[in-house]
This record gives structure tokens, C-alpha cells and sequence, in this order.
């Protein structure tokens, strides 16, 4: 078998992790999530990851892990010699990432945090992240008399902008600067896009749209942001 049909073969051997989500107030895997798994599979090789090497890749940071999965998935593949953390401002989140954890027979590998974007990160994870993954809420609020606890799931405040802008204003400091490092964020059609990365680029980094999808009533977007 040559090495590309086997690194074929290899791709087709990553599936889903199993998750199960007995939680209403925590985010079930959706189009979004899958279109982080399918970058990954698309862009992972037994020594790089999106051209990054494999062996330089300490840390790996998935903010928002909800179910876990896109953690899971990262560990399932049993490629990467880092350490894999996973946070959630929810402690439901982190209680159903833990159980899917142990149903997809992973046992105490991943890293939990949590914490409230970085706010509650300790001080010796600052400048320590190469990958950061971040599924964060997007949507445009909907003007609402009383708004419901599993809003905050998608919600992402006026234009969608809310949680997308806090998060480019603290994570530099999380990234590490002694390597190449990316960061891999979703977003949608009906975020205001120009603003965000108007912002971004005020940030200090450059943003590439990588992949897209059409779903419903909007476009989502998967994009790499790295330091200039």
C-alpha cells in the first residue's frame, strides 16, 4: 500500500466519537462541529497537521467543548504527543464532555477547565497554546421580553459579535510565541463578518476563511486566524 492510499485508508478510520447529551443547556454537535472534524481529518497526516509538524504541537486548547466531541475526536486519533485541554463556561458542559469521554473508552486523558472564555485559566497555560479550536455563540440575539438559559448557546449578543470580539482580545496571551501557532474559529453569514474581521485584523492577526457550509438560512464558516 503506498502512503497515500494508506493515509486515505487512515482518514476513513477516523469516525464520530459517540456522544450523548443528557443536558438542555449544553450544545449538541451540530453542522458546525462536523465541519471542525472534517478539517481535521482533511488536514491531518502522521507528521503534520495543517503544516504545522505534529511533534511541535504541545498544547491543544478546545474552548467551548460542550459534548466534548471535537476533544474526543482529537484524542481518538491517537496522533498527537500534546496535551488536549477542553473548557466551557457551563459546568454541565464539562460534566458531559468527562461522561462521553469514558464512552468513547478514553480514560482521564483530557484536561478540564472550567472557566469562562480564559477567565479562569491558571497563570502557567499563558503562552502555551499551538492550536485553539472555538465553537463559540455567533448568532445575532433575538430580541426577547425574557431570554431563556439554552439561548446563551447560540447567542452572541448584537451582530453576533459579543463573545467572537472578547475572545481576540485575551487570546494572544494564550498563545505560544516560540512556535507557529493557529487558531480555528466558526462563524455565519448572519454574523457581521466586516466588523469581526475589521477587529481581528486590529488584533494583531490575519484571518483565512477555510471551509463553508450552506445550512438552512445561513453560510457557516470555519476560519484559521494566526499572528501577523
Amino acid at each position: 500500500m503506498n502512503t497515500q492510499i494508506d493515509l486515505m485508508y487512515m482518514k476513513e478510520k477516523m469516525p464520530d466519537p459517540i456522544i450523548h447529551n443528557p443536558f438542555e443547556d449544553v450544545y449538541s454537535p451540530s453542522d458546525d462541529s462536523f465541519l471542525i472534524l472534517d478539517f481535521i481529518r482533511s488536514k491531518i497526516s502522521q507528521e503534520f497537521f495543517d503544516e504545522i509538524p505534529i511533534r511541535e504541537i504541545e498544547n491543544i486548547l478546545d474552548l467551548g467543548t460542550g459534548t466534548g466531541i471535537v476533544a474526543i475526536f482529537l484524542e481518538l486519533l491517537n496522533m498527537f504527543p500534546s496535551k488536549i485541554y477542553a473548557s466551557d463556561i457551563l459546568q454541565n458542559a464539562i460534566k458531559c464532555a468527562q461522561i462521553n469521554e469514558k464512552r468513547n473508552n478514553i480514560d482521564n486523558k483530557i484536561n478540564y477547565i472550567h472557566s469562562n472564555l480564559f477567565e479562569s485559566f491558571p497563570n502557567h497555560l499563558k503562552d502555551s497554546f499551538e492550536i485553539i479550536i472555538f465553537n463559540p455563540p455567533y448568532l445575532p440575539s433575538i430580541k426577547r421580553i425574557e431570554r431563556k438559559r439554552i439561548d446563551y448557546l447560540w447567542d452572541g449578543g448584537i451582530d453576533g459579535l459579543k463573545v467572537l470580539s472578547k475572545f481576540f482580545s485575551q487570546v494572544e496571551r494564550y498563545l505560544n510565541h516560540q512556535k507557529k501557532c493557529h487558531i480555528y474559529y466558526i462563524c455565519s453569514s448572519n454574523t457581521n463578518l466586516d466588523e469581526l474581521y475589521k477587529f481581528i485584523d486590529e488584533n494583531g492577526f490575519k484571518n483565512e476563511v477555510l471551509l463553508n457550509r450552506h445550512i438552512f438560512f445561513e453560510d457557516i464558516f470555519l476560519n484559521r486566524a494566526t499572528l501577523k
